[in-house]
């Protein structure tokens, strides 16, 4: 066990998908893992392990932001012994080719978080996505026909800012999307030689204001997953 996991040794398994809510997991282990069970419900973030084409998987939710989600991946990685973490959740688009539900493949994630100004003082660490995993990703979702956009991604520590109209300086130099989780979880995975993608689904629109129901973003996106655990085979 672990501070904030409460699952026996043996209980998860060497793959796990990241949705950052706990409500989200435990959708995705009814909805696509078979004999799942729960492993954690510490603070409410829950945590199963089932079988995905008979190879055994684990959905852990990590909340939102980096600070938590690192909390969650340490855990996993050093307590248990996790060696692919997918991270699948939601991002808000930057670019007007980015529309709703579209899904994006985080090539790289650029950050407003100061996670690793401590450990690269007076220069910038840029978290990457394992290759491995990527193509997986990207191969599969092409060989499926699932529409899919690839690049750099921001992971911002404030959800909701003070200036609107700040994406434009990001989305001037390319950046897809936003989300929170992804630079921190590159981060790590390098730290401790794992292996790490994020796979987003796109809410809502800096650009065009739209955006998905509460709803929506907890129980559908099927396709992100989909494409997630098949790159884990």
């Amino acid at each position: 066990m672990s501070i904030h996991i409460e699952a026996k040794k043996g209980e998860i398994a060497e793959s796990v998908l990241l949705p950052g809510d706990p409500m989200r997991a435990k959708w995705i282990a009814e909805t696509f893992l078979k004999d799942s069970f729960c492993y954690n419900d510490v603070r409410g973030m829950l945590g199963y392990t089932g079988t995905f084409n008979g190879k055994p998987v684990s959905v852990q939710g990590t909340g939102m932001g980096i600070p938590s989600a690192l909390i969650y991946c340490h855990e996993l990685i050093n307590n248990y012994g996790v060696k692919n973490l997918i991270r699948v959740g939601t991002a808000g688009s930057y670019q007007p080719d980015v529309k709703l539900r579209d899904i994006v493949i985080a090539m790289a994630a650029s950050s407003t978080s100061g996670i690793n100004n401590t450990r690269f003082i007076n220069a910038d660490y840029s978290p990457t996505a394992d290759f491995e995993l990527f193509m997986k990703a990207a191969q599969y979702a092409q060989k499926h026909n699932i529409p899919i956009k690839a690049g750099n991604v921001l992971s911002a520590d404030e959800f909701y800012g003070d200036d609107p109209e700040s994406y434009k300086k990001w989305a001037k130099f390319g950046v897809l999307c936003v989300e929170m989780e992804a630079a921190g979880l590159y981060t790590i995975a390098a730290k401790f030689n794992v292996k790490a993608l994020a796979i987003l689904t796109i809410s809502d629109s800096l650009v065009t204001k739209k955006e998905t129901s509460a709803d929506e973003r907890e129980s559908t996106f099927k396709a992100m997953i989909d494409i997630a655990l098949n790159s884990l085979s």
